[in-house]
C-alpha cells in the first residue's frame, strides 16, 4: 500500500450469476452477479477502508445527512430523522416536503 501499487492478481474477480428469489431464471435479468475475489484483495480492502474512514472522520469530510454506506447507520436511523423533520415544520406550521427516490436498477450495467 504504501508504494501505492495493487497487483493485477487481487483485482481480477470471477462472477457467478446467483438467481434472485422466485425470479424466471431463463431471464437474464433475474440473475444477480457476485463477485468472488481473492482473499488477500478483500483484506486490503478492508485495511484501506479503515484509513479512509478514519481520515474522512477526523476532517468531518462527509455530510451529517450521509447515512448510506456507513457504520452503525441504517435506513431507520434516516426516517427517524425524516418523521422529527415533519413533525418540527408541521409544529411550527412551516411548508414541510420530501422527495423519496428509488432508482432502481440505477448500476446495473457495466461501461
Amino acid at each position: 500500500m504504501t508504494l501505492g501499487h495493487f497487483p493485477t492478481r487481487w483485482k481480477t474477480a470471477t462472477v457467478v450469476p446467483i438467481l434472485k428469489p422466485g425470479k424466471d431464471p431463463t431471464d437474464t435479468t433475474s440473475y444477480r452477479p457476485i463477485s468472488l475475489l481473492p482473499s488477500l484483495s478483500k483484506i486490503a480492502e478492508h485495511l484501506i477502508l479503515k484509513r479512509l474512514n478514519n481520515y474522512l472522520k477526523e476532517n468531518n469530510a462527509i455530510c451529517p445527512e450521509q447515512f448510506g454506506f456507513r457504520e452503525k447507520l441504517s435506513t431507520s436511523h434516516q426516517l427517524i430523522r425524516v418523521v422529527e423533520y415533519v413533525t418540527e415544520g408541521f409544529a411550527n406550521k412551516q411548508k414541510t416536503g420530501a422527495v423519496f427516490l428509488d432508482i432502481q436498477k440505477a448500476f446495473d450495467r457495466v461501461w
